[in-house]
């Protein structure tokens, strides 16, 4: 299961993993915060939230070695 990141009022970014496979047309994306609380996340298929990255690339000094770059990766950076 991969990792993403979701908007959230009081952290801005949190991450979670996520628990059911997404399928076309699916409202919810289903997830699990890392403080084990499950949600079923509301996305727009047209803007889906952003992956996280590897574990392996946390704390990188070059950002362009990032697999994925977007605000939140370079702010958990």
């Amino acid at each position: 299961y991969n990792r993403v990141w979701i908007p959230d009022n009081e952290e801005v970014w949190q991450s979670a993993e996520i628990t059911k496979n997404y399928k076309a047309g699916d409202h919810f994306l289903h997830v699990r915060l890392e403080d084990g609380i499950e949600l079923n996340y509301p996305v727009d298929p047209a803007a889906l939230p952003h992956l996280r990255n590897p574990d392996i690339l946390v704390g990188e000094n070059d950002l362009t070695a990032l697999s994925y770059l977007h605000e939140p990766a370079v702010l958990h950076n």
